[in-house]
């Protein structure tokens, strides 16, 4: 007899999200060690939401037949449908919708949580142009042009536009942090993620009120070859197995580097009641030879 499916009411879930490059996919691959947890990189489950709100919102002719009770139990039937062979009892879907997306996953989900990986937008910059590079005879689907991809500067320009890559997830997060559902989410700063990974694990437990897991910081593994070579943008998801810090020198001029380290919003935000495990103070260079 084929096994039944459980239903979002015999499950939790919770959301990640935040900026690219910051180890969400990290943050993912660690969770999932936790056998009552089910975690990966970037699901279609928020697109296939907007294009189901689009379908029956005013102005299309299915808007009258489908109320608002209707339509939350149409989403919920595509986290139903979509993780139905999945057997944990807690779901983690990533997506960097999700910051933007807070009201409706709290009208859904009123007692799911967010955890948002953040890092200081120059690191994120150079660590995009670092793929850019690494994959020099592919046109990466990460710019539309060959104006975009033309220099360092219009990479980062393009990347940085409101509804581009890191422009969208960073205006999506200051939405989230100032919203009236801060308080459901947790911003983790990758710098401190990657230097203390149990002290932050713990903490991430505590605040999606889960008992703790014994991690293995020494054995991690993810990778997603099949859908980065979608984007022309080879090892993007691939995560390192030993979690630890890697300095290293940025490759961006000193002027783009200081420009977008200055956006890293998230060191203060004061009155917002998002719970944060950031630094205090982020560093606006890169560090010397």
């Amino acid at each position: 007899m084929a096994k039944r499916a459980k239903t979002t009411s015999e499950r939790k879930f919770h959301f990640i999200s935040g900026l690219p490059r910051s180890g969400s996919t990290l943050m993912g691959a660690l969770l999932r060690q936790n056998p009552r947890f089910h975690a990966g990189m970037s699901s279609p489950v928020a697109s296939l939401m907007e294009g189901v709100i689009a379908q029956v919102s005013a102005g299309s002719e299915l808007s009258s037949m489908v109320n608002e009770e209707q339509r939350a139990a149409i989403i919920r039937g595509l986290f139903d449908t979509y993780y139905r062979d999945r057997d944990e009892k807690v779901i983690f879907d990533t997506n960097r919708a999700w910051t933007a997306q807070l009201p409706a996953l709290m009208k859904l989900f009123p007692e799911a949580r967010l955890i948002c990986t953040v890092r200081n937008v120059a690191w994120v910059m150079d660590s995009l142009e670092r793929q850019y590079r690494g994959n020099m005879f592919e046109n990466t689907r990460l710019f539309n042009t060959p104006a975009e991809r033309s220099t360092v500067y219009t990479r980062l320009e393009a990347l940085a536009g409101p509804n581009r890559l890191v422009g969208f997830a960073w205006h999506a997060l200051q939405e989230a942090v100032w919203s009236e559902f801060a308080d459901r989410i947790v911003i983790v700063d990758y710098d401190i993620f990657s230097a203390r990974p149990g002290e932050v694990i713990k903490l991430i437990y505590k605040f999606i009120e889960e008992d703790l897991y014994e991690h293995d910081f020494s054995n991690v593994d993810y990778d997603a070859p099949e859908f980065d070579s979608q984007l022309g943008v080879k090892g993007l998801h691939k995560v390192h197995e030993k979690v630890e810090p890697r300095p290293r020198k940025s490759i961006l001029p000193p002027e783009l580097f200081e420009r977008y380290a200055k956006l890293s919003f998230w060191s203060g935000l004061k009155g917002s009641k998002a719970y944060r495990i950031v630094p205090q103070k982020t560093e606006t260079k890169p560090p010397a030879n």
